[in-house]
């Protein structure tokens, strides 16, 4: 039952069962002492001041009896009247005692005795009047009012007033008997507490003292031995003895020795394996240092070439933006002449226009010649036929044919005139014509001009297109081989870090062979050490993000 509890737990409920014994015997000692608190309260409050209600009475009681006497005794009326002021005071007080009485909660006597003593003092007080009218009468008299006063007091008061000290003393009594038993219940409660308090303290010590041999028996078992015994083979296993013999007592296989022999075992296995990783590791980092350094060393040469290439780079990607600016600003150049060409195509054109129209207009002065002509040769024959009448009319027509003979003479100069002017617009047309069809050859030459400059500029566009895109692709490769050699840079600085790891790995392997060396392993025999092999280092790659 207990194997099944931790040891934790196993204390714990020791202490608190301990703790629940103390608990009940406190709840028990205090329940018994607030009972007795309880009738203490009760008598100090209620009977003891019934008690003493009922003794003040009493005392009063023989006050007004004694004073009655004095007053009897008086000799004359001052003194009468000074002795039954003294009366009335002391009626007033033995009044007020039994109020106080019937009001106590300690009023627990006899309700018969109790309505005895209202009606005894009630008597009590009805004679009063009549013994002060017979007493104050009986003031410097003699003889029988004296002797009357002397016997009423004597005999009826003397009778009311024993009857009332005598109920009084058994209501006195009652009360007292009432007082007696409740000090009998206190002390017998008393006795009660003193007895459970001294089974609860019993019972708890046996059951703590059954409780502690349990627990430490169980204890012992779960240990398997002393605790020294087991101190003692744990300092051995704290300072590397893992040498020594384990004593288990039969059918032990949950006891701490059991698991610190187990534990033993297991350190001896694992320190051999340690000792046989320790020279693997001794070896292989030897190994991995060696190469480390060729690998820096190639690293490190890599980087010299790389840095050369950058720096050839760097000349190549200044000539290609030079051949680019080049070919931009011919580029320009091209378009410039493009634009000439084209203006001077459209000049052409307006020239051939313009040759076009002043062949049209030689055709048609050529046409107004003809018709020059043509009226020439009718003027003529107009003027022949005036000249043929005017030689009919004889001397009447002679001055017509004159005037006809001038006509002629100026039509045949005309015609004359329209012939060559007709020869010189013929030329003129056909040196036109020649015009026209070299400026046609002219235009045509032009346009087949500005076609060519126009595929000159786009071909100086692409190649300035090109030589730009040349321009940036050499800067990035460029600005990529500088970082391959930043890069590479940084992977020599990790591979020199590398091989410092590597040769601190080798300290830290010998390290751990010293360390695990001072082990005790006894009889077992020495591990024989793993050497790993080393594949020599032929290449590199590395990646870079």
């Amino acid at each position: 039952m207990l194997s099944r509890i931790s040891v934790g737990r196993q204390l714990g409920l020791a202490f608190g069962m301990v703790v629940v014994l103390v608990l009940v015997l406190a709840v028990t000692a205090w329940s018994r002492m607030a009972a007795m608190h309880q009738d203490f309260e009760s008598l100090v409050d209620t009977t003891l001041p019934a008690l003493t209600a009922l003794g003040e009475a009493n005392d009063k009681l023989q006050l007004v009896r004694i004073s009655e006497l004095k007053h009897l005794a008086a000799l004359n009326m001052p003194s009468k009247d000074r002795e039954e002021v003294v009366v009335k005071a002391a009626v007033k007080e033995l009044d007020a005692a039994l109020a106080r009485y019937k009001a106590s909660s300690g009023a627990q006597a006899d309700p018969a005795l109790q309505a005895n003593l209202a009606t005894a003092i009630g008597k009590f007080h009805a004679l009063r009047g009549t013994f002060f009218q017979m007493s104050n009468s009986a003031a410097g008299a003699e003889g029988e009012r004296a002797m009357e006063a002397s016997d009423f007091f004597d005999g009826p008061s003397q009778q009311v007033y024993q009857a009332a000290y005598q109920a009084l003393q058994k209501l006195w009594q009652d009360q007292l008997n009432q007082a007696e038993q409740d000090k009998a219940r206190g002390r017998q409660a008393v006795v009660q507490a003193n007895l459970v308090l001294a089974g609860v303290t019993v019972a708890s010590v046996l059951l703590s003292i059954a409780l502690a041999w349990l627990i430490s028996r169980h204890l012992l078992r779960q240990l398997g031995g002393q605790p020294a015994e087991v101190a003692a083979l744990a300092t051995s296993i704290s300072q590397a003895d893992l040498s020594s013999v384990v004593q288990l007592r039969p059918g032990d296989e949950r006891s701490v020795v059991f698991a610190m022999a187990r534990m033993q075992a297991s350190l001896t296995q694992i320190v051999q394996s340690i000792r046989q990783g320790a020279d693997g590791v001794a070896t292989a980092s030897s190994e991995i240092a060696q190469g480390n350094h060729d690998l820096s060393a190639r690293t490190e040469h890599q980087a010299s070439a790389l840095e050369q290439t950058a720096a050839s780079m760097e000349e190549l990607s200044a000539t290609v933006k030079q051949n680019a600016d080049s070919a931009r600003s011919a580029n320009q150049l091209a378009l410039s002449a493009s634009a000439v060409a084209i203006r001077g195509g459209e000049v052409v054109g307006k020239v051939v226009d313009t040759m076009q129209g002043i062949n049209q207009s030689s055709r048609k002065i050529a046409d107004i010649i003809s018709v020059i002509d043509g009226i020439a040769f009718q003027t003529n024959i107009l003027a022949l036929n005036a000249a043929v009448e005017a030689a009919r009319a004889g001397e009447q027509g002679r001055g017509f044919a004159v005037v006809a003979s001038e006509v002629r003479s100026l039509a045949s100069r005309s015609a004359d005139a329209a012939k060559e002017i007709k020869l010189l617009i013929a030329a003129s047309v056909q040196r036109v014509e020649q015009g026209v069809s070299l400026v046609d050859q002219a235009g045509s030459t032009m346009a087949e001009v500005v076609g060519s400059i126009r595929k000159v500029t786009e071909i100086m566009g692409e190649i300035s297109t090109a030589s730009s895109e040349q321009s940036t692709g050499v800067s990035q490769i460029g600005e990529a081989v500088t970082q391959m050699d930043q890069v590479n840079q940084q992977n020599a600085a990790l591979v020199e870090q590398m091989a410092a790891a590597a040769s601190g790995l080798k300290g830290q392997a010998s390290d751990l062979v010293q360390v695990v060396s001072v082990f005790t392993l006894g009889a077992d025999p020495a591990p024989t050490a793993v050497v790993a092999t080393a594949t020599p280092v032929r290449g590199l790659t590395m990646a870079y993000s």
